[in-house]
């Protein structure tokens, strides 16, 4: 019975060790989208150990009432699904800059600010050195210009990655 336990036991953690799946070293791209107005983000992704990342994104948003640019850091855990689709979650924060177009009186010209976030999302990895990515990234205004502080927003965007 204790050998038919071990064998079962031994069974389960390869069964484990076989559906962990590496991530990339390096990931180069673009993501695409916003809730309001267009934007898109160079976004570069770094490996830290076997399942989790670091993510960074530089970008610039455009809509018909402001422009703005946008740096942000998130640390992920990532987590396989089958074949080559993963899905995973992380936490991390950035700052910015935002410049409204003048409207009527309003006085709000924008400013600096400074946001937290969460992130999840699904991804594929192709057979080519080529991520796909779909992902929601809730923020949270933590400190800026008048009217932003505390002001929370939906970022959705597409992501498509260079693995390297």
């Amino acid at each position: 019975m204790k050998i038919l336990k071990c064998l079962t036991g031994f069974l389960f953690l390869f069964t484990i060790s076989m559906n962990a799946q590496e991530i990339s070293d390096h990931a180069l791209g673009l993501r695409l989208g916003d809730s309001d107005g267009f934007g898109a983000e160079i976004s570069y992704q770094k490996s830290i150990g076997r399942t989790n990342r670091v993510e960074f994104d530089l970008g610039w948003r455009d809509s018909r009432n402001f422009s703005a640019f946008k740096l942000a850091g998130l640390y992920q855990w990532v987590r396989p699904i089958e074949g080559g689709f993963n899905w995973y979650y992380g936490v991390g924060g950035g700052l910015g800059s935002v410049d409204f177009s003048p409207v009527p009186g309003l006085n709000d010209d924008g400013g600096l600010f400074v946001f937290a976030a969460g992130d999840i999302g699904i991804e594929y990895h192709f057979d080519i050195p080529l991520l796909l990515s779909l992902d929601f990234r809730p923020e949270v205004g933590v400190v800026g210009y008048n009217g932003f502080s505390d002001n929370f927003d939906f970022d959705i965007g597409l992501g498509i990655r260079y693995l390297f």
